[in-house]
């Protein structure tokens, strides 16, 4: 069985020491960077644009998972693609045409990724999943840090690893929002391949630890 990922959300950092809090992660047992990219027109709130993520993907030794909160982000694919993305990822909600959206991605030289927001159905994929590499489950409604849990996400990572073993897809289960040493288990029990966390990490005393102790929880 492969290794289960932790993917620290830049979002919960502190942005007036980033580049500490970037060395941070590059130094600790995380395999990504999770970052969230807002509008504040499909999410309430606004988060941080291009020159922060270039200044990010400048430090960051890690693998850079861009998570697009946005209206109409195939007008952006290129940009991020040069700002150093490896994963973009889209929201299922925010896209007219997702699988000309999902090659367009591609063509970049990225992998493709698709969120769904809490109430969004898992079904609503089964003609794409093929074509997808992640899909991120919000497990909060998007747009803010700190919220907690929504239970029903258990329920969906099982829906959504039954359609991935019924279709023969080998795209990941990415959860994103209130992952903590409390749920992290039984999310990767249910099927989850990458779990995000925010504040759970950048808000806690010790961050490396934090991190070493979810990942281990993570693959136990």
């Amino acid at each position: 069985m492969s290794s289960k990922l932790i993917a620290p959300s830049v979002l919960a950092a502190d942005f007036a020491n980033l580049q500490r809090d970037i060395d941070m992660v590059n130094k600790s047992e995380a395999d990504w960077f999770h970052i969230d990219i807002m509008d504040g027109v499909f999410v309430p709130n606004i988060s941080f644009g291009m020159p922060v993520l270039q200044a990010i993907a400048k430090h960051a030794k890690k693998t850079i998972d861009v998570h697009l909160m946005i209206v109409d982000p195939d007008r952006y694919i290129k940009t991020f693609a040069d700002l150093g993305s490896d994963i973009l990822t889209v929201h299922y909600e925010a896209c007219t045409h997702l699988h000309r959206t999902l090659q367009a991605i591609k063509s970049e030289g990225m992998k493709a990724g698709v969120a769904l927001n809490p109430h969004t159905s898992i079904s609503l994929l089964e003609d794409t999943i093929n074509d997808i590499d992640l899909v991120c489950l919000m497990s909060v409604n998007p747009g803010f840090g700190g919220q907690s849990f929504i239970e029903n996400t258990y329920n969906k990572v099982r829906q959504l690893k039954a359609l991935i073993e019924r279709k023969g897809a080998s795209t990941l289960i990415e959860i994103d929002g209130g992952v903590t040493n409390k749920n992290a288990k039984a999310l990767v029990e249910a099927g989850a391949d990458v779990l995000v966390a925010g504040s759970y990490v950048f808000k806690s005393e010790n961050q490396p630890e934090t991190i070493k102790s979810l990942k281990a929880l993570a693959n136990s």
